[in-house]
């Protein structure tokens, strides 16, 4: 049986990039679809759920986190940095812990590592 991944992430419209001019929407959408695309390859069974900057988000990682059982649950970047998302940061992982305390949690640096995050939780 496959193992089950939730990808939780930033809508990429709603990312701030000033801080990495090199980076757009469109590519960081790119960098995620390619991520899912290898996890998909290397079989893993994945479920992105992107998330907004406001009071939809913890309603979005809740739905996710109660229609599947997970393995594991990959954090993106985006949502640790900047410190201001840090209490989204904080109830997203919190959500996790309570709504899938089996999972293991992992984090990607980019969003394309996200792979490599997931095989360290997984495939040790």
């Amino acid at each position: 049986m496959a193992k089950r991944v939730l990808a939780i992430g930033i809508e990429p419209g709603s990312a701030d990039y000033s801080t990495f001019p090199q980076l757009t929407p469109a590519l960081v959408r790119d960098y995620i679809e390619a991520q899912l695309l290898r996890l998909r390859g290397l079989g893993y069974e994945v479920t992105s759920c992107l998330i907004d900057l406001d009071a939809t988000a913890e309603a979005a990682v809740t739905a996710a986190l109660r229609e599947e059982h997970f393995d594991c649950v990959v954090i993106g970047a985006g949502l640790r940095e900047p410190k201001e998302r840090l209490l989204l940061f904080e109830k997203v992982l919190n959500l996790v812990h309570h709504l899938a305390p089996q999972a293991a949690i992992c984090f990607n640096t980019t969003p394309a590592d996200t792979v490599e995050a997931v095989q360290r939780w997984l495939d040790p």
